[in-house]
């Protein structure tokens, strides 16, 4: 896969690839805490092995990712309180974004895919990629700002055997952890997950948080069910989107 990474490339493959018209793909995580059992760059790692995936399927050149993302959010990430929680301006992060997207296309790219991980990062994506098009309207931005596929209620059944608590919690928990057990094993403090959750989680939100919107450990909700089984399927969701997506909105060469 050195091919298709382009921090592996060198500037003469990026500028062919670019000019075989293969799309690129820019994944915007976080740094933020993970609970005890995940590393802090969980957000980072991801959607980076999603990319992977995708890349096998079609050509799809993955660039080095956005490792900062938007403030966590206590009921969705735990909240800026957690060591190693390394967040930025929502203004900062849309700077970053469309900066990319520019020096993107400044090196010959004409379809660049922006995939979101971190929750948090959702509403500050749309207004740079616009940006972007605006500058350069020889490009096509394609934004993928929710990770999976909309799961049918016996799929949902199926990889929340517990039930389905809502994206918003799956923070270290099942689908994260899943995941990460297939992609970086090594990584996974098996001996350390944990089952929480917040002891209120309300439609609203309040700032400063309130202690009892934040779980002690980080983590949202129940871990312990994770399984190799389930992250393979996660990672196939997401992967199957990206893919999906690209194929639909995208003029894609021949996979080499």
């Amino acid at each position: 896969m050195a091919g298709r990474v382009l921090a592996q490339m060198t500037w003469p493959e990026i500028r062919d690839a670019a000019a075989a018209n293969v799309p690129v793909i820019l994944p915007v995580g976080s740094t933020e805490q993970h609970g005890p059992h995940l590393p802090v760059s969980t957000d980072v790692l991801l959607p980076v092995g999603v990319a992977m995936a995708a890349a096998e399927q079609v050509p799809a050149i993955i660039a080095p990712p956005i490792h900062y993302g938007a403030r966590s959010r206590a009921l969705s990430g735990g909240g800026e309180t957690f060591p190693g929680t390394l967040s930025v301006r929502g203004t900062t992060l849309m700077d970053t974004v469309e900066d990319v997207v520019l020096a993107l296309a400044r090196s010959g790219f004409r379809q660049i895919c922006v995939q979101c991980w971190h929750w948090e990062n959702r509403g500050f994506l749309w207004e740079p990629c616009h940006l972007a098009h605006a500058t350069l309207p020889e490009i096509r931005v394609l934004l993928l700002e929710n990770a999976m596929p909309d799961f049918s209620a016996d799929e949902l059944a199926e990889l929340f055997p517990e039930g389905f608590p809502g994206w918003d919690v799956e923070h270290a928990s099942i689908m994260e952890t899943s995941m990460m057990m297939v992609l970086h094993p090594e990584l996974v403090r098996e001996e350390e997950i944990v089952d929480d959750e917040a002891v209120r989680h309300p439609s609203w939100d309040v700032i400063p948080a309130p202690a009892d919107f934040i779980p002690a450990s980080g983590v949202l909700w129940h871990p312990s069910v994770s399984s190799v089984e389930l992250g393979r399927r996660f990672i196939d969701a997401a992967a199957g989107r990206v893919v999906d997506a690209l194929r639909t909105e995208f003029d894609l060469p021949a996979l080499a």
